[in-house]
């Protein structure tokens, strides 16, 4: 039986914990575009590079993974040489990974309701709305998180069944308004400024955007949760974006 692009996803993640070269084969290296910006392109082999990190003792667990149609997104946690959650986005091309994009954050929580960053549901369910998740969820981001449009929360976000992850909310809708309300020094604290990409499966929806946390470039990535026809559950993590004097590849976070 056939691998699936994400279980094969799956498998080169947790390559990085044991080292093994098999999973590595699914990256065409001689096509590979990495978009992190800290990491060098081409300088060294993946089979290497994680042969090399598998001897520091790492932990690497992939929380969940999804499909949409040319791309795998996985929510893992990482326990290098500190804690850290991340997303991790890969692009297919004639069955092997040619592209790469990532956004991490030091791993904090539990939250005020009690959440970490990564627990809840891990399975998609409702595949047949995914198309209309992915455009409930684009609009949303785009009017409310992009637009500022505030008074559109409540029509979007189930008040009733809500759980947040990020570590420094609770459950509570008028928590998250106040979160996005927010200004310092004439500028909104939360501020995004472009939607990238919007990836879904199912009930599960990412979302890959641009902006400013506290004045300082940042990247969001948020992963949302929808069931009947509200979003019900959300991940995140933020991750600063460096001056583009420390880039290690010229191919941008996005």
């Amino acid at each position: 039986m056939t691998a699936s692009n994400k279980d094969r996803i799956r498998a080169l993640l947790k390559s990085i914990e044991t080292g093994d070269p098999g999973p590595v084969a699914v990256v065409n290296e001689a096509k590979y575009i990495q978009h992190n910006p800290q990491t060098h392109e081409g300088s060294e082999g993946l089979a290497v590079l994680f042969q090399r990190l598998s001897r520091t003792s790492p932990r690497v667990n992939v929380v969940r993974a999804f499909e949409d149609g040319d791309f795998v997104f996985a929510h893992t946690e990482y326990d290098f040489s500190r804690r850290n959650i991340g997303f991790e986005l890969f692009r297919f091309e004639d069955g092997r990974a040619v592209e790469h994009w990532d956004n991490i954050q030091p791993r904090q929580g539990p939250n005020p309701s009690g959440h970490s960053m990564v627990d809840g549901p891990t399975e998609a369910s409702d595949l047949d709305r995914t198309e209309a998740n992915r455009a409930f969820v684009r609009a949303f981001v785009e009017s409310v998180l992009v637009g500022g449009d505030l008074d559109r929360l409540d029509a979007c976000l189930d008040r009733r069944d809500y759980t947040e992850h990020n570590p420094r909310l609770r459950d509570d809708v008028s928590q998250l308004r106040a979160a996005l309300s927010e200004h310092r020094g004439g500028r909104r604290r939360i501020d995004y400024h472009r939607l990238h990409r919007v990836l879904a499966q199912g009930d599960f929806v990412l979302t890959q955007c641009e902006g400013e946390f506290d004045g300082v470039p940042s990247a969001y990535y948020d992963l949302f949760r929808v069931a009947g026809g509200k979003i019900v559950e959300h991940w995140d993590t933020t991750e600063k974006i460096a001056p583009k004097s420390e880039w290690k590849n010229d191919n941008g976070k996005f």
